[in-house]
């Protein structure tokens, strides 16, 4: 007797061929989302929400847009996951990784529609991918040991990574700042030491790197406007009078005298913890709370600066930077690290007023200073810098280089199509649809730049041929050229990450065939 209803009400389940069909098709349409926006000549999109504000982003980053989206079909959700994971460990490629997932997709449809088996297309990605990554490896050039020759890599990665965002037209300016910036962090990926701040005003080109780190705050009234060797206490404290703070409490007093009374006492209590912060030998104190002017009336006495509000971000950073501990208690000063920085000033940018920390403990520390039209383009530059200074940073440690403008997919394609020649049985036809996908890419950067992308192709193949060749699309002139002569290189790093992650995540959408969409569990009424 057959099993008549296996799932409760309002659970669906989708089988076999429906399965299959409806995971490549939301992963598919998640890559023609995003399709557009690669490449130098890729268009942005408007994300509005919904919520209060309706805010607006105009970007044309992968990860940005997909991390927007609310998406219900849970195959193109894996593609989805990719970019963020993409974003998160080699900061650049987000696009590429889901485009690339979903040509194989759509090459993997077209197998499985001729009756070969699913994990025949597997065992075919994963030999094709292996062999793809190979080739790379032996192409790949490493200027590690000679520091002009990597340095002038370092900037040809940044100029082609900003081609393709909102920094295009200043790309030789913002590279020269990101490959300054990361070569201060001498090896470390750790961004945290660069700050950013965006300054509405002026234009993108007019943005700058300083030394040193940047607070984007005010100096208090009567308080010294520049401290040289300051000692700078980082705190996160209540330094608003010290009211009575019981949930509820209510004094009552029978004159007004025992209300001043009172008001002393909290007066003395602010009094005591000030001078238990200036015990710690400091010239300079930042809280993240406010200050109330009783208390800042008496560090502005003592000669000291203090800097109220700073917020969390910044806070977190300022201890970082200055090589000093976040305080909340102040009773033994032996124990709490201080920041040092060899001069702390007040400076103008724009309309605003900011602190300056300079010759800070970390000596790799900078602040980049974002100029901009708006509050939109400020914060598409500032997407455009981190990918570029995650990439650079992977780069250095990492210091294999690749030439860009397609050449990478064109050189893994060819080496694809050989093995797909030399394996026998229904795994070759898995490998040359890898080839096909490969191949997308660089169609799709040309048909972006309105070019004509089966001409462009076809003249690609064949000068890859030749035998270390090095043609790639330029898309500014329209036509096959040599990327090695224009400088167009990428990071061996995100290429192999973009190869490697895709074929796993259509792997993934591959193996399904079953989708099963759970009702949510009811609550029972407890009456």
């Amino acid at each position: 007797m057959a099993v008549e209803r296996l799932f409760k009400d309002e659970a669906t389940e989708e089988k076999g061929e429906r399965a299959r069909m409806a995971s490549f098709i939301g992963a598919m349409a998640i890559a023609d989302l995003v399709k557009t926006t690669l490449g130098p000549k890729g268009m942005d999109k408007i994300l509005q929400s919904t919520g209060r504000g309706h805010s607006v982003t105009v970007t044309n980053d992968g990860a940005t847009i997909l991390k927007s989206l609310h998406i219900d079909n849970p195959a193109a959700k894996v593609l989805v996951e990719i970019s963020k994971v993409q974003d998160d460990e080699v900061g650049d490629g987000t696009t590429s990784v889901v485009v690339l997932a979903g040509e194989l997709l759509r090459e993997a449809e077209k197998l499985v529609a001729t009756k070969i088996h699913p994990m025949t297309i597997i065992a075919g990605f994963r030999m094709a991918a292996e062999c793809a990554r190979e080739a790379l490896l032996q192409r790949v050039m490493d200027n590690k040991e000679d520091a002009e020759k990597f340095k002038a890599d370092l900037m040809k990665i940044a100029m082609t990574t900003l081609s393709s965002k909102i920094l295009s037209q200043d790309k030789e300016h913002f590279a020269k700042l990101a490959v300054d910036a990361v070569m201060r962090l001498k090896g470390s990926t750790n961004l945290e030491a660069i700050q950013i701040i965006k300054k509405p005003g002026g234009s993108l080109i007019d943005s700058f790197l300083d030394e040193g780190f940047i607070l984007d705050k005010k100096i208090g009234i009567g308080q010294p406007k520049r401290i040289e060797n300051a000692k700078i206490l980082v705190a996160n404290t209540a330094m608003d009078t010290d009211k009575v703070k019981i949930y509820g409490a209510r004094v009552r007093v029978d004159s007004m005298s025992r209300v001043a009374e009172i008001e002393t006492a909290e007066k003395e209590k602010m009094r005591e913890k000030v001078q238990k912060i200036l015990a710690h030998g400091i010239n300079c104190f930042v809280n993240r709370q406010l200050i109330y002017n009783f208390p800042e009336e008496l560090f502005a006495d003592a000669g000291i600066l203090a800097i109220e509000h700073a917020d969390f971000e910044g806070i977190e950073r300022l201890a970082l930077v200055t090589g000093g501990d976040i305080a909340s208690t102040f009773d033994n000063p032996e124990s709490v690290k201080l920041g040092h920085c060899q001069l702390i000033e007040e400076i103008m940018i724009g309309e605003d007023k900011l602190i300056k920390f300079s010759g800070v403990e970390m000596g790799q520390a900078c602040t980049i200073v974002l100029r901009g039209a708006s509050n939109h383009v400020l914060d598409e530059a500032e997407r455009s810098l981190h990918d570029a200074l995650c990439v650079l940073s992977q780069t250095v440690n990492d210091s294999r280089v690749l030439l860009g403008g397609g050449w990478p997919e064109m050189v893994m394609a060819k080496a694809v199509d050989e093995l797909a020649r030399k394996t026998p049985g229904k795994k070759s036809h898995a490998i040359e649809a890898f080839s096909r996908a490969l191949i997308a890419i660089p169609t799709i950067i040309a048909d972006n730049a309105g070019l004509d992308s089966a001409d462009l192709v076809a003249q690609l193949r064949a000068e890859h041929h030749k035998e270390g060749s090095t043609a790639g699309i330029d898309v500014i002139s329209g036509a096959v050229g040599d990327m090695a002569e224009r400088g167009i290189c990428e990071a061996f790093k995100v290429k192999q990450a973009v190869l490697l992650s895709a074929t796993e995540a259509a792997e993934m959408i591959l193996r399904v065939d079953e989708i099963i969409t759970c009702a949510p569990r009811k609550r029972e009424d407890r009456m």
